[in-house]
């Protein structure tokens, strides 16, 4: 599902706020609200993506989460021939906001 960075900030608490490793140096990020997961969108409905962390922090510098994280899951398990997952390989790692932007 997704949401807007507008609508997100109105809430008074997100439960956990992820930005997802998605390529060498892509991120997309998404929030879990009342136990379901949103992605994030602009105004448009484009998904909210960046080069860099920093970049993200700055547009959402407004929301309050209990929890930020930096998720990352690994493709290279199938690509190595390696046996099916029966569970996610995710690496969360515990992300603060420094404000350097």
């Amino acid at each position: 599902m997704k949401m807007t960075v507008s609508k997100l900030a109105k809430f008074f608490v997100v439960e956990k706020l992820i930005y997802h490793s998605v390529d060498l140096s892509l991120y997309i990020v998404s929030a879990i609200v009342e136990g379901q997961e949103y992605y994030l969108t602009d105004d448009k409905g484009a998904f909210l993506k960046a080069h860099t962390l920093l970049e993200l922090q700055k547009v959402l510098k407004d929301v309050t989460a209990q929890k930020t994280v930096l998720q990352h899951t690994s493709p290279y398990d199938e690509m190595i021939g390696g046996p099916d997952k029966t569970h996610s390989n995710a690496l969360e790692v515990p992300l603060a906001d420094n404000q350097l932007y």
